[in-house]
């Protein structure tokens, strides 16, 4: 691992266990084996290395998201493939999931709400554009897109947090049948 690689690696863990805000340039460098100097080369700030980490373990994440949320005329199978492609992302990268969260659910004056902001944004409007493309077969949601993708996202992301919590491993277990059932329930809601 180069060292660029390191100090992204150092950061998350060190992000994830303490929080954005607990976290030193200089204790970022001391465990990654590198000179606080090196660092700065790399990322010029703490913020910078933040936005960094972000953008490089959320873009792949978003690529798949998006490919997921490509709605070719069931509602039921892209909400589904959505859903799985969150889960999945929380059962792989279980600390960027959980430092996303927290950083996404810190107060929005902070540098590192400002950071996590866009990722949130393309995952709300990936998820909006879902309802808008199915709209047209379901009247009930024209103009309630951002209400339903508010209501999707909040129910899966609560059950990854609900999984974090009661399982008693680190990494949590994704089931086809789960992501089946919890759709399903979200359909029920939005047909009633």
């Amino acid at each position: 691992m180069d060292n660029r690689e390191q100090i992204l690696e150092t950061a998350l863990a060190l992000f994830y266990t303490r929080g954005y805000d607990a976290v030193g340039v200089q204790e970022i460098a001391e465990k990654s084996g590198v000179t606080k100097p090196t660092l700065y080369y790399y990322f010029k700030s703490k913020y910078g290395l933040l936005e960094q980490l972000l953008e490089s373990r959320g873009g792949s994440f978003l690529e798949q998201y998006h490919q997921a949320c490509a709605y070719m005329g069931d509602l039921k199978n892209t909400l589904c493939s959505a859903a799985g492609v969150l889960m999945r992302f929380a059962q792989r990268e279980p600390e960027f999931y959980r430092l996303f969260m927290a950083l996404y659910h810190s107060a929005r004056e902070n540098e590192s709400y400002r950071a996590v902001r866009p990722l949130a944004i393309c995952l709300q409007q990936e998820t909006e554009q879902i309802f808008l493309s199915a709209s047209d077969l379901l009247g009930n949601m024209r103009g309630r897109q951002r209400q339903f993708s508010l209501g999707f996202m909040g129910l899966v992301f609560y059950e990854i947090l609900m999984k974090f919590e009661v399982e008693s491993e680190e990494r949590i277990r994704v089931e086809q049948e789960e992501i089946d059932s919890l759709v399903h329930q979200f359909m029920h809601g939005i047909y009633s």
